[in-house]
């Protein structure tokens, strides 16, 4: 989508600090972390979030997770971490493409 901010970092024309890139995925540090380590893995393909996961675009979610566990053992910190992934405005998704935050180097707070 052209006015996706998404889309414009994967295609260089907005910068970012790449931590992986592969044909399915690309993931870049959060430009405002929440952890010592916080970073984005974003599709290539452009669907809005969890809510338009279909039979055809579940293949590319599991590539990412795959990602996201290969990038934990890598950087050290495959022993604790954290995946979100925002749904909707309402749950705090302020840019619609699907993404996972992954956030590690502290102790992070459980949901109760």
């Amino acid at each position: 989508m052209s006015d996706c901010l998404f889309c414009k970092i994967i295609s260089g024309e907005i910068p970012s600090n790449k931590v992986y890139e592969d044909e399915i995925c690309y993931a870049f540090y959060d430009i405002s972390p929440m952890a010592p380590t916080h970073f984005l893995v974003i599709p290539k393909v452009h669907f809005a979030s969890a809510a338009e996961v279909t039979e055809e675009t579940a293949p590319v979610i599991g590539h990412i997770y795959m990602v996201i566990a290969k990038l934990a053992k890598e950087m050290g910190f495959a022993d604790g971490f954290r995946v979100v992934t925002n749904c909707g405005e309402i749950a705090g998704q302020t840019v619609h493409h699907i993404h996972f935050h992954v956030l590690s180097g502290k102790q992070l707070g459980s949901f109760n």
